[in-house]
């Protein structure tokens, strides 16, 4: 049945084919022509190609050697990128091959970190625990820092000193880290960081200070005694940073008074990053009570004793005093009577002591160049230009803070050829999207026209089918009417045959001998009549018509 329906479906299609005309033939020739190309094209440059996904990264060299080795025994296709670090595989055999590499034992190199400790013996001498603790440390440092975005390759070195239960003094650790990014990229200032901070939480006694970070390509992004200002680079772009953002800050108010590309800002920052820390401290008078008193009494009283003092005896003139007299506590008189009265206070003093520790970006100069174009010029004034930009980026005059604001003639050759250049690819781009909605319309109107020419054949298909059946019709009734005229002569031929029938038996009674053989002739006729009326009754009737038109005329 299905086989009865396809070759059905052919014919039909086959039939649709013949009744197009001969530019409908040309183009369903060449659509199917064009969609076979494209299924070729497609099979074989694309369905075709093998997609690769990476196996592993950042393999040593060994452990990529030796998986390269279990591929090709295998006969597993691979590629190689990233300088052989990377193994590429098929996708589809991704899982597969990577459970087949792991009960191989590959990558090797993978066996770090922690993992070292497992390998240990019971007969392990302390020095070998320590450098293995060490390695261990250092491998999972460097796997976790390869986890960090961008970072591709990292090598961990950490020196840690031995501890001496003796020895007062004793030296921090240090650490070394060296880092590889894919695709040229740079770690950022927070990135750094973030690796000198892992590394130095991770070990104890550790100070973030005593950890360097440099990159694969010999810069250094960490390094002791950089504190948190981090490596030369990291300043040079802060310091940029800084000033790009005070000069989008005043080009911005300025394009507000002259427009824009009317007006050009240059600003120029020394900054600041040494750690410095200030102590100072104040001592104020304080009302309360005293914190301690002490008062010493002394009395002396003898005679003849004031004669002697008065001609310069010991309490004479030495003591600068004389009878009568107060000084500090003391009194005598001229019958050698002398008294001492000395008091001590210690009152209590408020004292301030402040320490202030100075963060590092702070800014020591300042200088700023405005530029205005001069046929803008005219219309500004310089004056409140200045102003506004000694406002806006906080000008500070005592620490030696520059401002210069000029007007100059802009050359604008550069700016008309750039804007030309522009007008040009956007009428290229203009002229590239009218020929791409073209083409898009051109093949809209081939569609459109095939469908047309498609439905206008369908159509007069139709419309001869339709004439077909009306002519099938008529001669089906033309059929049907010579049938009737075939019935009809096959019944006159019947009643013929019944009446020579009739004749010859009348014949045979009524003949002689030669009447005998006269008979038997007829008769064999008769039957020859009738096989032929038998056999062939379109031809017979045919000829019985033929008599009968001979008969009528």
């Amino acid at each position: 049945m299905n086989q009865d329906r396809i070759m059905v479906l052919l014919r039909r299609v086959v039939d649709g084919f013949k009744a197009f005309s001969l530019g409908q033939k040309i183009v369903v020739v060449a659509g199917v022509l064009v969609a076979g190309i494209g299924i070729w094209a497609y099979f074989t440059f694309f369905a075709a190609t093998t997609n690769y996904s990476p196996l592993f990264t950042n393999l040593a060299a060994k452990d990529a050697s030796a998986i390269v080795d279990e591929l090709t025994t295998a006969g597993t296709p691979y590629e190689l990128a990233d300088s052989g670090t990377t193994v590429m595989v098929p996708t589809d055999q991704l899982y597969d091959l990577r459970l087949k590499m792991a009960s191989a034992g590959l990558p090797s190199s993978e066996d770090t970190g922690y993992a070292l400790l497992d390998q240990q013996g019971v007969t392990t001498s302390e020095f070998m625990q320590q450098v293995t603790y060490q390695r261990a440390l250092e491998g999972e440092l460097t796997k976790t820092i390869k986890s960090i975005d961008g970072v591709t390759a990292a090598t961990v070195h950490l020196a840690i000193p031995t501890k001496d239960v003796f020895s007062d003094d004793s030296s921090k650790p240090t650490a070394s880290v060296m880092v590889a990014t894919s695709g040229g990229k740079k770690l950022s200032s927070d990135q750094v960081q973030t690796v000198v901070h892992l590394v130095a939480s991770a070990v104890e006694g550790m100070d973030p200070d005593n950890v360097t970070v440099a990159g694969s390509d010999g810069t250094v992004l960490a390094a002791p005694g950089q504190g948190d200002s981090g490596s030369t680079s990291t300043r040079q772009q802060e310091t940029a940073a800084y000033e790009q953002r005070l000069s989008s800050s005043l080009q911005s108010l300025l394009t507000q008074v002259v427009g824009p590309n009317h007006a050009v800002v240059k600003v120029t920052a020394d900054l600041d990053f040494d750690t410095s820390e200030t102590k100072s401290q104040t001592y104020t008078k304080s009302d309360a009570p005293a914190l301690s008193e002490s008062t010493t009494d002394e009395t002396y009283t003898g005679t003849g004793a004031g004669a002697a003092g008065a001609n310069g005896g010991v309490l004479g003139q030495t003591n600068g005093t004389t009878s009568g007299a107060t000084g500090t506590g003391t009194t005598t008189d001229g019958n050698g009577t002398y008294s001492q009265q000395k008091a001590v206070r210690d009152n209590a003093v408020n004292s301030v002591i402040e320490t202030r520790k100075n963060a590092p970006g702070q800014v020591r100069k300042l200088g700023v160049a405005v530029l205005i174009d001069e046929n803008t010029a005219a219309g500004a004034d310089l004056a409140q230009i200045r102003e506004l930009a000694a406002s806006a980026v906080s000008l500070n005059t005592t620490r030696g803070d520059t401002l210069a604001v000029n007007s100059m003639k802009f050359n604008t050759s550069t700016a008309d050829a750039a804007q030309q250049e522009l007008a040009t690819q956007q009428a290229d781009a203009g002229k590239a999207e009218q020929l791409t909605l073209i083409k898009q319309g051109a093949a809209a109107l081939a569609v459109v026209v095939l469908l047309l020419v498609t439905w206008f054949a369908s159509r007069r298909r139709r419309k001869r089918n339709r004439v077909l059946q009306a002519a099938e019709m008529q001669r089906l009734d033309e059929i049907k009417v010579e049938l009737e005229r075939t019935r009809a002569v096959a019944l006159e031929a019947a009643e013929e045959k019944s009446r020579l029938e009739s004749a010859s038996e009348l014949t045979a009674i009524g003949g002689g001998l030669s009447g005998d053989s006269d008979g038997g002739a007829q008769e064999r006729k008769l039957k020859e009549i009738e096989a032929l009326v038998d056999e062939q009754p379109d031809e017979v009737a045919r000829l019985l018509r033929g008599w009968l038109a001979t008969k009528g005329a």
